[in-house]
């Protein structure tokens, strides 16, 4: 059963009754394919990355989330801040709780293949190619962001 549920710009989405979060995810690049993560609390796939602390800059986040989530360390210079999605993006929670999330995105390449190392938050790490990534479900809230990449990647 799904602990979280989420929503981007979907008139059904219910109302937030939290504050609005500000979180970071990364576009991150390995020989060609994309990292994701199949998340804990949906199952669903979706780009390694999380919400900031109070007062973290949003280059400090990512490269905390990172390392946190994927084991990799990334100093914040590696990072590139490539969009920010200010949009209608909900995320629904078994215990009640309904926020809006502004997404801080970033690009960055690895030039070494990484040791993954999974966290409480991820079920699962892996790279996938463009073509790959029309096989799984990939979370609502991040659907546009790894399009994007696509388009990038091109």
């Amino acid at each position: 059963m799904a602990v979280g549920t989420y929503y981007r710009n979907d008139p059904k989405a219910p109302r937030p009754n939290s504050p609005t979060r500000i979180g970071t995810n990364v576009l991150l690049e390995w020989e060609g394919k994309l990292l994701l993560e199949q998340r804990w609390d949906c199952g669903f796939w979706g780009l390694p990355g999380g919400r900031l602390r109070k007062g973290e800059d949003y280059a400090v986040g990512i490269s905390r989330e990172l390392r946190e989530e994927a084991g990799i360390f990334l100093p914040p210079n590696a990072f590139r801040q490539i969009k920010v999605c200010d949009d209608d993006r909900i995320a629904a929670y078994a215990d009640g709780t309904v926020w809006r999330m502004i997404i801080v995105l970033f690009h960055a390449v690895l030039t070494a293949e990484p040791r993954l190392k999974s966290s409480k938050e991820s079920q699962s790490l892996r790279f996938f190619s463009k073509e790959e990534l029309d096989g799984i479900t990939i979370v609502t809230t991040h659907e546009d962001l790894v399009e994007y990449w696509k388009q990038l990647a091109e």
